[in-house]
């Protein structure tokens, strides 16, 4: 490379000056590095889009799905509101409003007797009653008065 230099150059070149026909270095590891950092924020922007969805993991399922949900929809459409939504989300906790409901419908259903199982399962089957015989009511005679409560019509035809 010396030989090629021009008489007005100085003497000392530069590293990242090469000679004709040999292989830039300096582009090669730019080449490499732009590729790593292509990949690098591609995963941060990834992660960071994710964000919400693992703040969320220990929430409820609904509220898990709704911010899965408001990710992905902010991911396709690049709509940074949906993202901040499910961000906010993610952050606030859904109050359960089923496991009051539940626990007043099982002490109604402890207090009408019934028992402490679920909601579906079949009702508990009557203990039978012991045969009683029948009496059989004579019928009345056209023009009678009929019985009264607590009044046989054998007491009556006397």
């Amino acid at each position: 490379m010396a030989d090629n230099v021009h008489p007005a150059a100085t003497g000392h070149l530069p590293i990242f000056i090469t000679a004709p026909g040999e292989t830039d270095a300096l582009l090669v590891v730019m080449v490499v590095f732009l590729i790593l950092m292509i990949f690098l924020i591609g995963i941060l922007y990834l992660r960071l889009h994710a964000l919400p969805e693992h703040i969320a993991h220990g929430a409820s399922k609904t509220q898990l799905q709704m911010v899965a949900v408001l990710a992905l929809i902010a991911l396709f459409t690049h709509n940074h509101l949906f993202w901040i939504a499910a961000l906010l989300l993610a952050l606030i906790e859904i109050p359960d409003f089923s496991g009051p409901m539940n626990s007043i419908a099982s002490s109604l259903r402890k207090i009408a007797g019934g028992t402490d199982g679920p909601v579906d399962a079949p009702p508990p089957q009557p203990a039978p009653t012991p045969a009683r015989s029948e009496t059989v009511i004579p019928e009345a005679t056209p023009g009678a008065p009929s019985p009264t409560l607590g009044e046989d019509i054998s007491e009556r035809k006397e």
